[in-house]
């Protein structure tokens, strides 16, 4: 799961700074879910240049993105251990039209706008939803779109059976670390993250539409199912 850009009371540096490889390949849902996504719908879509992927975690749809894409791709993470190692594997690789910044939600105020703002598996860990809405719209250029997934009621009833029982879900892929579970998904379970198309809707004045009427869907039903993706044009 992305680490998102979040403030809450989840410890994503120190999170990040142990990161072994399975931690890492579980903070990155992305490179299964939506790394070939991004680059498909910013292709086309018709919006302005650049392109913000807040929460990128290890960066695996960022480095994806910005090795397709012509134009820059900045990725956004709360944690400082991540954005510095992606930072170096940026150069490392000789990367040029990717760069990496440190931002925490709800707070999103970057120096520029963008045609297309990402973010994924991240909203889930804010509890200030409604406003990080506005932040991430607030940054799409006019005749862009804020592009998201969120987690809507199944997605908390699922994770609130697993904080239960953190084996209950075992043979489905979104099971997580038990000892950490409940304060890493505290915003989730106490129902504050939980987001639907009316809430997006009232929130922004925009009605959010379905990425994959733009873009293939990959083959991961229950992601969609718990955790729609859509976009919001503006």
């Amino acid at each position: 799961m992305s680490s998102g850009a979040t403030g809450d009371a989840f410890d994503w540096d120190a999170y990040w700074t142990d990161a072994d490889e399975e931690k890492r390949e579980e903070a990155s849902p992305s490179s299964h879910h939506a790394a070939d996504v991004l680059p498909e719908f910013v292709d086309r879509f018709d919006a302005p240049p650049g392109v913000a992927d807040v929460g990128c975690g290890a960066g695996v749809t960022t480095f994806t993105a910005a090795d397709r894409l012509a134009e820059t791709v900045v990725g956004y993470d709360t944690a400082a251990p991540v954005v510095e190692r992606n930072r170096d594997r940026a150069e490392r690789e000789g990367v040029e039209n990717v760069r990496f910044e440190q931002a925490t939600l709800p707070t999103f105020d970057p120096d520029r706008e963008f045609g297309i703002v990402f973010s994924y598996f991240t909203l889930q860990y804010v509890r200030d939803v409604e406003r990080t809405l506005e932040n991430l719209y607030a940054a799409v250029a006019p005749g862009g779109a804020l592009v998201c997934n969120y987690m809507n009621r199944a997605a908390r009833d699922f994770c609130l059976v697993a904080a239960d029982d953190p084996h209950a879900n075992v043979d489905h892929p979104f099971v997580f670390d038990p000892d950490q579970y409940t304060e890493r998904f505290g915003a989730l379970l106490d129902g504050d993250s939980v987001l639907s198309r009316e809430r997006i809707y009232e929130t922004l004045g925009t009605w959010p539409r379905s990425a994959f009427t733009i873009a293939d869907r990959p083959d991961v039903r229950w992601a969609w199912h718990h955790a729609p993706l859509v976009y919001v044009p503006k």
